[in-house]
């Protein structure tokens, strides 16, 4: 049904059609996808939790990571419910102002986890770089301003986007062809020009996803440089095993993220929508998934405690990798 006032015609809601194409496989989809939703929620709250407790996991690398994890938490929580109950229950059906509400979250926290990434880049800097002065440039109060900057970055450019899309008609079609409310897949529901908020959702990415990647790339060609200056190979070795695992992070989220960001605007016609719908919920969910096991596995310290945790030992000092 539309609701219509003198300036707009809003849908009282969308119809959230799942995968294109792939409706009678659903049920069989969601079984990964509940999967992994499990897994990333018990290893993120694990995660912090351990960050939390462990004495010697109190440093900057690792309250970085905390954040990270609670930002995958935030993120995958917001859209993977509601494409469960999509999947099982066949519940479609979403409000017109719910779906600005989780298209705002989606947006909101992806670009504040694009910028933890890049926080956990200049650690590594800083670290590899200038280890003695390490605890000094990176104190608490530093990280917490960083964190809060970097929050409300993302959270202040995201707000336009409800604005923008709740000013366009919605004359046609009211179905969705996705799990969650994706920006662009809602304005393609426009029956008007689409330009402003074409041209915002660009600038928003240079500001975010193009300026993040810029300062970790920045911040990789410095720790590359000074690693490469080491006297031994061991010490070059034990410096860049330090990375791994961001290294790691990084490609686990930026390159979901491209394809998702280049399908919307110039692929449209060549991807399978499938595939593009698939890709853009692996997006979301490879990495609160897959970051928790990676920093798990890559990262000596958090082994460590992990062990000391489940032992009940106390007291004790780990020392890092």
């Amino acid at each position: 049904m539309l609701a219509a006032n003198n300036s707009y015609v809003a849908p009282k809601s969308f119809i959230l059609d799942g995968i294109p194409g792939l409706g009678r496989v659903h049920v069989w989809i969601s079984l990964p996808f509940c999967t992994m939703y499990i897994i990333s929620l018990v290893g993120n709250l694990g995660l912090v939790y351990l960050i939390h407790h462990e004495e010697s996991l109190h440093r900057p690398m690792y309250f970085f990571l905390a954040m990270l994890s609670l930002i995958d938490l935030f993120t995958c929580t917001t859209t993977l419910p509601n494409a469960l109950c999509i999947f099982w229950f066949n519940l479609k059906e979403i409000n017109f102002n719910a779906c600005l509400v989780q298209m705002f979250f989606v947006h909101g926290f992806t670009g504040v986890e694009s910028g933890v990434l890049m926080l956990m880049a200049l650690d590594r800097y800083v670290a590899i770089c200038y280890p003695l002065r390490y605890a000094t440039i990176l104190t608490n109060s530093i990280i917490a301003k960083a964190g809060l900057a970097t929050f409300l970055r993302g959270v202040l450019l995201m707000i336009p986007f409800p604005f923008l899309v709740k000013r366009l008609p919605f004359c046609q079609s009211n179905i969705i062809s996705h799990t969650y409310c994706d920006h662009m897949s809602v304005v393609k529901l426009s029956s008007t020009s689409i330009k402003i908020n074409v041209i915002y959702g660009l600038m928003v990415a240079l500001l975010i996803g193009v300026f993040d990647i810029c300062c970790i790339s920045v911040s990789y060609t410095m720790i590359l440089r000074a690693v490469v200056n080491l006297s031994s190979a061991d010490a070059q070795q034990k410096a860049f095993s330090t990375c791994t695992a961001h290294l790691s992070a990084i490609i686990i989220t930026y390159v979901p993220a491209f394809f998702t960001f280049f399908t919307h605007r110039f692929g449209g016609h060549t991807i399978p929508p499938s595939l593009h719908i698939i890709v853009a919920n692996l997006y979301l969910l490879l990495p609160p998934t897959l970051n928790p096991i990676v920093y798990g596995v890559k990262t000596k310290q958090i082994r460590d405690s992990v062990i000391k945790l489940f032992r009940g030992e106390k007291g004790a000092n780990i020392q890092d990798n």
